[in-house]
């Protein structure tokens, strides 16, 4: 099997590449890529040229394995490393270009490292959600002409409409362009290949560290307050890169904070209730944390990845609940649950007397008016039991 050359390749073509990538191109026996890539290639190039299918991802592993014995090139739009295809097909030698992140920045006089960079190809745009705070700079790679609109709407909706948007068309082609406004009085469509650069003005904050406030939240009432919720994530310990289920979802608030602390957090929340599980997916998405996976059932649910972290927040009295949880927590995963009523509070103090750990009760009150006055009404208790699954012998 001979080895994989990945070629970053911009906008400008054949002229804008390196020598070195270059000669890659001419040595290649056989060129992947998609139409757009190849037809930057000059026709000196022999190689058989092999255009990417749609969908792409799920060919890659068969046409890699196809043409293993040849010398395959991949041509990659920009850095095949970022956000590309280079990182997708595993131990090759990779020729980089400046990606359109780089360009943009360059363009703009942005310093790099303090841009954030959320990619909408392949991606649900409601991604941007999470990034948009007051006086940050946005970056989105744009999947289409039609990125641009759909962008402005979630700025404008999120009262960031008077955010300073440039999208910058062609990078580094002949034909660039920028295209500058504000968010709230966009006009669209833009060309297909380009990318977003924003500049965030407004004053709506919604902070990534938990206890956001509760009318963050679409909910009927099935909601884990903001106190509480602050004190139950801060048990979970979300850690980037790591998996929880959230257990009776509701409003899916728990799921939703622990995969705001981190890009790379993941969550699945799984909820009986039709209603509720389509709630969960709205507030995930305005929330800025689209990916979340909603399951519509009752738990215990087989077949599920194994998590790092475990909340129970519904259901817990249900036969067989705490078993099958604890059964698929990975070692040194945080089980986390929450009692509300005495019998689930029997509940968890027979599982703490088997399994340890620390028990919590808290016990929340609110100023609220009383006639013309103040006074203070009491929340109901709720007893948080967590314990880590190392901890056991």
């Amino acid at each position: 099997m001979k080895a994989v050359t990945v070629v970053g390749i911009g906008a400008e073509g054949w002229d804008g590449l390196t020598a070195v990538a270059q000669r890659a191109l001419r040595e290649a026996e056989v060129l992947l890529g998609s139409k757009r890539q190849l037809d930057l290639v000059p026709a000196e190039v022999a190689a058989q040229r092999v255009v990417w299918p749609s969908p792409m991802m799920p060919a890659v592993p068969g046409l890699l394995e196809a043409y293993s014995d040849c010398g395959l090139c991949v041509l990659a739009s920009g850095d095949p490393m970022f956000y590309g295809i280079g990182s997708q097909i595993g131990p090759v030698r990779v020729i980089t270009h400046p990606s359109s992140v780089s360009l943009a920045c360059a363009r703009l006089g942005w310093a790099v490292q303090d841009v954030e960079v959320i990619s909408a190809v392949g991606r649900p745009v409601e991604l941007v959600n999470a990034a948009v705070h007051p006086g940050r700079r946005v970056i989105v790679l744009s999947a289409n002409g039609e990125t641009p609109g759909q962008v402005a709407k979630l700025l404008t909706e999120r009262g960031y409409g008077e955010s300073r948007m440039t999208v910058l068309e062609r990078l580094g082609d002949a034909a660039e362009s920028h295209v500058a406004g504000i968010a709230e009085q966009w006009q669209g469509p833009s060309d297909p290949l380009n990318v977003i650069a924003i500049e965030c003005h407004g004053s709506k904050l919604l902070p990534t560290v938990p206890g956001l406030p509760d009318d963050a939240y679409e909910s009927d009432g099935q909601l884990t307050k903001r106190e509480v919720r602050a004190i139950t994530l801060s048990r979970l310990a979300p850690i980037p890169g790591q998996l929880l289920w959230d257990v009776g979802g509701g409003a899916g608030s728990i799921a939703i904070e622990w995969a705001r602390t981190h890009p790379s957090c993941r969550a699945i929340t799984i909820e009986r209730d039709a209603t509720r599980a389509a709630r969960i997916t709205r507030n995930a998405a305005e929330l800025g944390v689209p990916r979340i996976k909603v399951v519509e059932a009752k738990a215990p649910v087989d077949g599920l990845e194994a998590p790092d972290a475990i909340f129970i927040g519904g259901g817990l009295t249900a036969p067989g609940m705490i078993e099958w949880a604890w059964e698929a927590l990975k070692p040194g995963g945080r089980f986390v649950v929450n009692a509300v009523t005495v019998e689930s509070e029997a509940v968890v103090a027979r599982w703490h007397a088997r399994l340890g750990g620390d028990l919590v009760r808290i016990s929340i009150t609110r100023g609220s008016p009383v006639g013309g006055f103040t006074g203070w009404r009491p929340l109901m208790p709720v007893t948080i039991w967590s314990v880590t699954k190392e901890d056991q012998p």
